[in-house]
């Protein structure tokens, strides 16, 4: 019987918190888990989207605990350009059309194993991902394909705090989360 680890976000089991623990690369995909999946445009043509600002808490929490952060999406945005250079992400891939290629150019430049690498996705296109990773995350509004492809389901939504949740789970396992207001 597996023991189970209490966080904010509800129970976890030892045995995912242990492989969390190992976890020294984050990856994300940035529409419906960055943001809301919304993408707003202006008469202009001007592109807006919203970012969570306890997502980048988070971000920024993690890489101050040695943990790299980074981006692999298939549209390009100077917006999440932007936002990701604001939270020190080291790796930034936009408009990517083979997320397998990026993440194993990823994982070679910041030498990590898959079994050290996560990623946060929301629909199809990430399943591929999630299976070359050693755990895989999705926002609780995911497409249902991807909730049974994941390691674990936030109870977050996209754009509203799930990958905050998925740093607070890396802090828990880490034993960082005391430190965390001082690491800021």
């Amino acid at each position: 019987m597996s023991m189970a680890i209490f966080t904010p976000y509800g129970s976890v089991s030892a045995e995912l918190i242990k492989r969390i623990s190992n976890i020294k690369l984050l990856l994300s995909d940035v529409d419906g888990v960055l943001s809301d999946g919304k993408i707003y445009i202006t008469n202009s043509g001007d592109e807006i989207k919203s970012f969570n600002t306890k997502d980048g808490f988070g971000i920024v929490a993690i890489q101050k605990t040695g943990v790299d952060f980074g981006i692999i999406t298939g549209r390009q945005s100077n917006i999440v350009d932007i936002r990701m250079k604001s939270l020190k992400a080291k790796y930034i891939c936009q408009g990517i059309n083979d997320k397998i290629t990026a993440l194993n150019e990823i994982m070679k430049k910041a030498n990590v194993s898959a079994s050290e690498t996560a990623y946060i996705g929301d629909d199809v296109i990430d399943i591929p991902v999630f299976k070359a990773c050693g755990l895989s995350f999705c926002p609780a509004d995911a497409h249902p394909i991807v909730k049974a492809s994941a390691d674990y389901i936030c109870n977050l939504n996209g754009g509203e705090g799930a990958v905050r949740e998925v740093c607070d789970l890396i802090l828990t396992a880490r034993d960082k989360t005391d430190t965390l207001g001082a690491s800021i």
